[in-house]
């Protein structure tokens, strides 16, 4: 399939990421949001991550004018018509994804790929859904999207070879490195990532170290470039809580159970960068 123009549902940070690596790459882009003044911010956005590129050399103004003009917003599913691939950026809710994935379906042409950019539900699940489950696939993006080189692409159980194959070539044409995870939840890097933050609480909680030796044995240690408990207050301690939950609730075995002063904390309103205060206080 060649694909040429490219349909983002939500204009979030995560969908406004995607608009902006697609149209770097020379890619037409259709931004849907559900009001204009979202549109608005998402663009705003994607020409202010372009101009701190331009400031770090890696990319001249004529390039982010170039990039802009390919981005075209909508509040209308209908102005999707034209892509040959529509990925789904919208808010982690299930009940929300499949109201949008089957409202695509009946506007799209039979051939067109659907992919959700889902952090945590089921790819088998979410095509199950949809009149298109063999050209259904998760493409997992990591924030900041247009400096973060991976993206995971979850295969459904119904997802097809050719799917696969189209999604990996436009993953790799946005200058990203594809990795293929099978549908299981938390995929890979979260399924190993949001496990070791919940570690770091365990030991926290027995004040093996303070947090600062903790993140600074991690980052030194590992070569990480942020340590886990700052990591968990950039994420949000409640998103990093949900997970733990979810690996429990799946897998049903003691070693995905959440940290107590995880729990805890998120009990107190403690929820990290967003609230003021999580490990650390901002």
């Amino acid at each position: 399939m060649d694909i040429q123009t490219v349909g983002i549902i939500g204009a979030g940070t995560m969908g406004n990421g995607i608009a902006q690596a697609c149209a770097v790459a020379g890619l037409n882009v259709v931004m849907i949001d559900v009001a204009e003044a979202a549109l608005a911010r998402g663009v705003a956005n994607v020409a202010t991550s372009l101009d701190r590129l331009i400031k770090k050399d890696k990319l001249t103004a004529a390039q982010k004018d170039a990039a802009l003009a390919l981005i075209t917003t909508a509040t209308d599913h209908a102005a999707l018509t034209g892509a040959q691939i529509v990925i789904e950026a919208a808010t982690e809710s299930e009940a929300l994804k499949v109201k949008i994935l089957q409202q695509l379906d009946g506007l799209l042409a039979p051939e067109v790929i659907v992919a959700t950019n889902t952090s945590s539900i089921s790819i088998t699940k979410l095509a199950a859904a949809t009149q298109r489950a063999d050209r259904f696939i998760g493409m997992h993006f990591f924030n900041p999207v247009p400096l973060m080189a991976l993206v995971e692409i979850i295969r459904g159980l119904q997802t097809s070879d050719a799917t696969h194959a189209a999604v990996k070539t436009l993953t790799e044409r946005l200058g990203k490195t594809p990795i293929t995870v099978k549908n299981a939840p938390g995929f890979v890097v979260n399924r190993i990532l949001v496990p070791m933050i919940n570690e770091a609480f365990f030991v926290l909680a027995e004040g093996i170290a303070t947090a600062e030796d903790i993140d600074a044995g991690m980052k030194l240690g590992t070569n990480q470039p942020i340590g886990p408990l700052a990591l968990a207050d950039m994420i949000g301690l409640d998103v990093c809580l949900a997970v733990m939950n979810v690996y429990m609730a799946e897998y049903n075995d003691s070693k995905y159970r959440p940290a107590p002063l995880l729990k805890e904390m998120v009990a107190a309103g403690w929820l990290g960068r967003k609230t003021g205060r999580g490990v650390y206080t901002y």
